[in-house]
């Protein structure tokens, strides 16, 4: 490596090159919109539209392979009830306080040829602060890889992506953690793939394989095709495969980490659907995500999901999922408005996990008693400021996990338990 351009020149070249013209100019968009697309967390809105095709340069002599450095990182003050988390008894009210690192992610991204560009980041494999039991706090974390992918884009209607990388047949899932809207990811969206012991042994929603992607239709149809490993018992197991479609009325999005709101700078309208499969688990669902302008104050932004899912019947097959996902239906909806002068955006959040197992999906259990105790809802609002749009910004939210909590007598009561976080990020490249 001969050299590395660290860039902290971002907000100049946004809000400042606008007001300049010639060549100079030019070229510094064109620099600032590439490195939106090779960092895959921030999404393109926020940078000045690219001239540069999505292979690179179109002068061969012209091309220099270049190599960029971010970082974002999430931080929050919090109070959150102990029955949050879920699996606590109905009195378990006490409030835990405390400050947290939440994210500390470190990417580079490099066009290495004018078709070939990588990405990696790194993250912490847990949060910074939190309690680890036996009085001790968790104060000493090395990093993790959480992306390493290669990219090489054959043309605009094909292009190959392989690596670890964020898979999801749902939009949320495939969300850059720079531009979400709500104080945090989903909790149902994809709920099997977060850690290694979850059923899809996934990474933060991350998982190895291949993923083809492309555009047709004038830019308006996205396809995503992808191979990955996802639970790998013994090296033999089949193979997960994950498929998605959007198609976008509006303006088209390029972006392979999505965008979970564009403040104010979005027509968008984008319609979405997909599956994901291995051995005896399916998922299939749709979406819809809508972010433009709605009056004169500002912009609206909207996502929806609805998801059905199961892990299957099959019970002697040892690449089975009947243990491990029982059948459910997930539904979701985020709803905002961004104020374009005063910058801030009220949000509303609403998530409905509802399990309807299969007798071989529960054991020894009662199929009544095990939906009644895994379904759960969870309702949540926030107001975003946005003093420095996705580079730097403040999110105070609140968010309440309903659950159905068995008490003495043997009947369910539905407990709710609440979480405050005052969080701040900031995004730099």
């Amino acid at each position: 490596m001969k050299r590395l351009v660290l860039s902290f020149g971002f907000m100049s070249v946004l809000f400042g090159g606008a007001a300049q013209a010639g060549g100079f100019s030019d070229k510094r968009d064109e620099k600032a919109a590439r490195k939106a697309r090779l960092l895959r967390e921030f999404a393109s809105y926020a940078a000045p539209v690219d001239s540069v095709p999505v292979s690179g340069q179109t002068d061969v002599a012209d091309f220099k392979p270049s190599i960029h450095v971010g970082a974002i990182v999430h931080m929050f003050a919090s109070a959150e009830q102990s029955g949050f988390g879920g699996g606590a008894m109905a009195e378990a009210k006490e409030w835990n306080k405390g400050f947290t690192l939440y994210r500390a992610r470190v990417l580079v991204g490099g066009q290495l040829s004018r078709k070939g560009s990588f990405f990696m980041e790194t993250d912490l494999p847990s949060p910074i602060g939190v309690q680890l039991g036996n009085n001790t706090k968790n104060v000493k974390v090395a990093p993790i890889i959480l992306d390493a992918q290669y990219e090489h884009a054959f043309s605009n209607a094909f292009q190959l992506i392989a690596g670890m990388q964020l898979v999801s047949n749902n939009r949320n899932g495939l969300q850059g953690a720079a531009g979400l809207m709500a104080n945090d990811f989903t909790y149902f969206q994809y709920p099997y793939n977060l850690f290694a012991n979850s059923p899809l042994q996934g990474n933060f929603g991350r998982d190895l394989g291949v993923n083809a992607r492309g555009f047709v239709l004038k830019d308006k149809l996205e396809y995503r095709l992808g191979v990955f490993t996802g639970r790998n018992l013994d090296g033999q197991a089949p193979l997960r495969v994950v498929g998605r479609v959007a198609y976008n009325f509006l303006d088209a999005e390029k972006d392979y980490y999505y965008a979970g709101t564009k403040l104010g700078n979005g027509n968008t309208f984008a319609w979405g659907a997909g599956f994901d499969a291995q051995g005896s688990y399916y998922n299939i669902g749709t979406d819809v995500f809508i972010d433009k302008k709605a009056g004169n104050a500002g912009s609206v932004t909207l996502n929806a999901a609805f998801q059905y899912m199961t892990g299957g019947t099959n019970v002697n097959s040892k690449y089975s999922f009947a243990g491990l996902i029982p059948r459910q239906n997930v539904q979701f909806l985020e709803l905002g408005y961004y104020f374009t002068k005063s910058k801030l955006q009220p949000w509303v959040r609403f998530e409905n996990q509802d399990i309807s197992a299969k007798k071989e999906q529960v054991g020894s259990e009662l199929v009544a008693n095990f939906d009644k105790t895994k379904s759960s809802k969870v309702y949540g609002a926030g107001l975003n400021y946005f003093f420095n749009g996705s580079n730097t910004n403040l999110r105070l939210s609140y968010v309440a996990r309903q659950y159905n909590v068995a008490n003495s007598s043997g009947d369910y009561a539905t407990k709710s338990y609440g979480q405050f976080w005052l969080q701040v990020q900031f995004f730099i490249f």
